[in-house]
């Protein structure tokens, strides 16, 4: 709960023509999931998606439950061949959810992670980091500390310098994060649900002044349609039917630079109780929503501007 060179594909010819996002290579997309439903679900091994991410504490060792929960999610994606991405964020202990950690507990946790789970080499520093709910969020320069700990641990790991969310004061932020950074990071995460959701236009989009913003490769490491959240989320078919929209133009934001490598839609399955959140392909009560068949449909155009076959028949649950 995303630079670099110039735009490849003008904004209004975006708009006017969809075909367009297939023209160029089509980014990879993966799915965001907390609880690894969709691991069990054919329709979503219908999808032919080999990437996943997964948020977790940063300390998550030191919780028993949230080392199981990520111990199965991980065997899972291990065993269907799917390849995870994991995030870090704030420590689910309790009292502990606003706490700044020092570069040496970040370290140690880290290595703590990594000696375990050495398969992982996709990993993303801190989640949302420039957020309120984040202690990073003022911080800047100690979330540049965090991948930088990272990226002189981890050989061979593809690291998402800077995981953030597309809100106000957002280049101020990255211009302290670059400035601490060691070396010259190529690999960024944008969360674009703002522009996605409040349809802005891809020319005024805060994703395409993210690609200004920092050089290299743009992953949009969460983003989709919004069904359910706050006061402006409602909840029920309505929204549904808008979060296929926002979906959609999840696609025409990535299409407007080949830079912007990689979609996270995030996530697989409504909770069955609400809480805060509700972005969800499918219904708490397994029913498939208004924007799993959007996603469905970017897949196949994209396929078929490869020369692929289509998906198959979406199979029963």
């Amino acid at each position: 709960m995303l630079r670099r060179a110039t735009i490849t594909i003008i904004a209004a010819a975006a708009l006017l023509a969809p075909a367009a996002a297939h023209a160029s290579k089509f980014p990879t997309v993966g799915m965001g999931d907390q609880t690894g439903s969709m691991f069990s679900d054919p329709r979503f091994a219908n999808l032919g998606i080999r990437d996943v991410r997964f948020v977790v504490p940063y300390d998550v060792l030191t919780d028993p439950v949230q080392t199981a929960r990520l111990d199965l999610w991980l065997a899972a994606s291990r065993a269907r061949h799917i390849r995870p991405l994991v995030a870090f964020a704030h420590s689910s202990r309790p009292g502990r959810l606003k706490h700044l950690p020092s570069v040496r507990e970040y370290r140690r946790a880290w290595r703590a992670f990594h000696r375990r789970y050495p398969s992982v080499k996709l990993v993303s520093p801190w989640n949302e980091a420039n957020h309120v709910s984040q202690p990073t969020a003022r911080h800047p320069a100690r979330a540049a500390d965090y991948y930088n700990v990272v990226r002189a641990d981890c050989r061979g790991c593809k690291i998402v310098a800077a995981d953030v969310l597309d809100q106000s004061g957002l280049q101020r932020w990255l211009g302290t994060f670059r400035r601490h950074a060691h070396g010259k990071p190529r690999l960024w995460g944008l969360h674009n649900y703002g522009d996605a959701n409040h349809f802005r236009s891809l020319r005024r989009s805060t994703t395409r002044k993210f690609l200004r913003y920092v050089s290299g490769e743009v992953w949009l490491t969460e983003t989709g349609g919004v069904v359910r959240f706050g006061k402006g989320y409602k909840g029920g078919r309505k929204y549904e039917r808008r979060a296929a929209k926002a979906t959609k133009r999840v696609f025409a934001l990535a299409a407007m630079s080949p830079r912007i490598k990689r979609v996270y839609l995030y996530h697989w399955q409504a909770p069955a109780r609400f809480v805060t959140w509700d972005s969800g392909l499918v219904a708490p009560d397994g029913r498939l929503r208004p924007a799993y068949y959007t996603l469905r449909s970017e897949l196949n155009a994209a396929r078929r501007h490869a020369g692929r076959p289509r998906l198959a028949p979406i199979p029963a649950r």
